[in-house]
């Protein structure tokens, strides 16, 4: 059975062009699929930011942990798992000042745990969630995908590859402001050839 983790990050709610397209997604992904489960992660209300508590608390063997530190790394432990039991992960990823909004880059913060989602080794880094796909849906007002001014694609792409994510697919409706209907319909297209 093909489990899917959703993540949203836009803070725009039901306005949301990124959302729109996560619903599509997960509605093609479930079309072909009618026995995938979906979980939701929904970040638009903030992530707490890694700092040195919880670097003490992840690092900390749980048997060794205090009450706060089992706290602290309740959440990550919990993200984490979400990512390590999906086959497919499909991201919102709405451009904000050229770059992912600061809820998505604290999703990503916590699940980058050496010897949990990579490890070193003499040849250099080794992700260690292989075998996962993952479909972003890039929106953006003014920012072309793949542009000099997209920090956002190429950062998340490399984090995923990161962790051993590298069938990584992207649907796009980029740079909207300047014909929103054809871009929208572009998007809509690209996912509706997604494989499932």
């Amino acid at each position: 059975m093909t489990h899917i983790l959703r993540i949203e990050a836009s803070i725009k709610g039901e306005a949301s062009v990124s959302r729109k397209l996560t619903d599509r997604i997960v509605a093609r992904l479930t079309a072909t699929d009618p026995d995938a489960t979906v979980t939701l992660r929904d970040l638009s209300a903030g992530v707490p930011q890694i700092d040195s508590a919880w670097i003490g608390a992840v690092y900390t063997p749980a048997a060794d942990r205090n009450a706060e530190q089992s706290r602290i790394a309740a959440y990550s432990d919990q993200l984490l798992s979400e990512v390590r039991a999906a086959d497919t992960i499909v991201i919102a990823l709405p451009v904000y000042n050229f770059g992912l909004p600061a809820q998505l880059k604290s999703w990503l913060d916590h699940l980058a745990r050496r010897g949990e989602t990579f490890r070193y080794t003499e040849s250099g880094p080794e992700g260690l969630l292989k075998g996962k796909r993952a479909i972003i849906a890039l929106s953006s007002d003014g920012t072309k995908l793949g542009s000099d001014v997209d920090f956002a694609s190429g950062y998340l792409r490399h984090m995923l590859g990161f962790f051993g994510i590298t069938d990584v697919r992207v649907v796009a409706a980029d740079a909207m402001m300047f014909d929103p209907d054809t871009v929208l319909k572009s998007a809509e297209a690209q996912i509706d050839r997604l494989a499932a």
